[in-house]
């Protein structure tokens, strides 16, 4: 079970979650999201208000749940964890990427 309470404070736009983000809930989660962005149209300042996910509630996340989070955290959503679980997990999000093509070699001169 996932509930979702969209908070909008002053232009900050905030998905507080609580409980699993697994299963069919990370697809519930992904339709409220573009729901809730959709209705708030293309103008420039909703465009420009801060995305948030507060994560404090949340009790377990599977792949998908995680594959959401890194593709809202790439959108530049925030993400606000508490607790040694999440915070790991959004530490591991958040983790700048290192292409890996093998050894690295010395700069030829």
């Amino acid at each position: 079970m996932l509930r979702i309470t969209v908070l909008d404070n002053s232009g900050n736009l905030t998905f507080r979650l609580e409980g699993r983000l697994a299963g069919p809930w990370v697809r519930e989660l992904e339709t409220c999201w573009q729901s809730t962005l959709g209705g708030r149209g293309s103008c420039r300042a909703a465009q420009q208000s801060p995305l948030r996910l507060d994560l404090t509630g949340v009790t377990f996340v599977d792949a998908d749940g995680k594959a959401f989070l890194a593709a809202r955290h790439a959108e530049g959503a925030e993400l606000i964890a508490s607790g040694c679980l999440m915070r790991a997990i959004v530490a591991e999000i958040s983790a700048p990427q290192v292409m890996s093509g093998g050894p690295a070699e010395e700069p030829r001169n």
